[in-house]
């Protein structure tokens, strides 16, 4: 074998070298150039120059108003040219579509954080590399074969936030873990996590676990926990969707935008004549919040028949704080709508009306019922009616 020529292997290797970087460079040409790479990035996945219009995407938009500041400022072309290898300094200046509500140039001094929608090196909305990875991790979704065995549990959360059952906070971290059987909100998307797999050493040695997603729109995703914990962090309207039983149900606790600072609960009886409602005044009950006083709410009840154009009789209150007033009255109607009042009658022009929230049930049951919500064991209840108490679902 004849020996090598040092010269062509050197040559070889070289093609293997990377390339030296450039010195020199400012920090305001490193922000120019990393912007720059930004719209190469958006090039090189949509195959073509990022555009115009409030039908677009946000950051594509904002990439339309720096591309069309680089062509501009000539002084930056000689540090770009070199880079351009997609053409996009020679190109022509996009259009913005006019609109009275819509300025690029004011979406990006916005985006950007900057009081000079001029100024193109203040690049902070560029993202890390780790936020980068994270965003494509989420959008790297495949259709889920097995959805309809998860969308009953889509829509059950859908119905238990209607209800109160569900409450929608804020993702803290340290919180609580991810575990098989939350449910999130990640970019306006209902998810699930179906199974959290076997914990994996990762390259930098920390500890990682490979999740299964369902989103409520039919995809899945194998994101690892890390990944997730991060899509989280870079979305501040993700949401995490918790039941009393998972003990972050409080009330006092952050509340949601429609939520009130505090809130009661009560409970009447009507004192009304009628025969059914008189024979059985000690079980009847209406059960209500407001956060108002509770005499104001009933001031009038002789004319209203959703009081059953009787007076009535305040038996108990529950003060609490940071609750959500339709969501705690609908959770109640809920778990004693199996005892509802069946009763009509005529109100005061004549008209059949059937009040709905007088309901067949004791009130030391309602004082049960009140503290299983303040515990956050309600969700494993129903109410008998003929038996007249809460029984533990088996």
């Amino acid at each position: 074998m004849s020996e090598p020529d040092l010269d062509e292997l050197a040559a070889e290797l070289a093609e293997f070298t990377a390339p030296e970087k450039k010195k020199g460079r400012t920090p305001l040409e490193e922000r120019v150039i990393a912007g720059f790479e930004e719209i190469q990035r958006f090039v090189e996945k949509h195959g073509r120059a990022p555009q115009h219009g409030e039908d677009r995407d946000i950051f594509e938009r904002l990439y339309a108003v720096r591309l069309d500041r680089l062509r501009s400022l000539s002084e930056y072309h000689a540090l770009l040219e070199p880079l351009d290898h997609q053409g996009l300094l020679a190109g022509a200046p996009g259009v913005a579509e006019p609109s009275p509500d819509y300025d690029v140039d004011e979406l990006a001094a916005e985006l950007a954080g900057v009081e000079g929608a001029d100024d193109i090196t203040e690049l902070r909305h560029v993202r890390t590399s780790a936020e980068k990875r994270a965003a494509e991790e989420i959008a790297d979704r495949k259709a889920c074969e097995d959805f309809e065995t998860f969308k009953p549990l889509f829509e059950r959360v859908q119905a238990d936030l209607k209800t109160g059952l569900r409450q929608s906070q804020p993702i803290k971290a340290g919180r609580r873990a991810i575990e098989a059987g939350d449910f999130f909100i990640l970019d306006g998307v209902t998810l699930y996590v179906a199974d959290v797999g076997e914990p994996l050493k990762t390259t930098a040695g920390e500890v990682d676990r490979r999740l299964r997603l369902i989103f409520a729109n039919g995809t899945e995703s194998n994101l690892l926990l890390r990944s997730l914990q991060r899509a989280f962090y870079n979305d501040p309207a993700a949401r995490r969707l918790v039941t009393p039983e998972s003990g972050q149900m409080a009330f006092g606790g952050e509340m949601e935008a429609d939520d009130v600072e505090s809130g009661t609960i009560y409970v009447l009886r009507s004192l009304s004549d009628d025969p059914y409602v008189a024979q059985h005044r000690d079980l009847i009950h209406k059960i209500g919040v407001t956060g108002g006083k509770v005499e104001s709410r009933i001031a009038n009840a002789e004319h209203d028949a959703t009081y059953l154009l009787a007076k009535v009789e305040v038996v108990a209150t529950y003060k609490l704080a940071g609750i959500n007033r339709t969501r705690m009255e609908n959770l109640f109607h809920r778990l004693f709508s199996s005892a509802r009042l069946d009763i009509t009658i005529n109100d005061r022009f004549g008209h059949p009306v059937q009040p709905q929230e007088w309901f067949i049930v004791p009130l030391f049951i309602v004082d049960e019922a009140v503290e299983r919500i303040k515990d956050g064991t309600i969700i494993h209840y129903s109410y008998d009616p003929e038996a007249a108490r809460l029984v533990k679902a088996v």
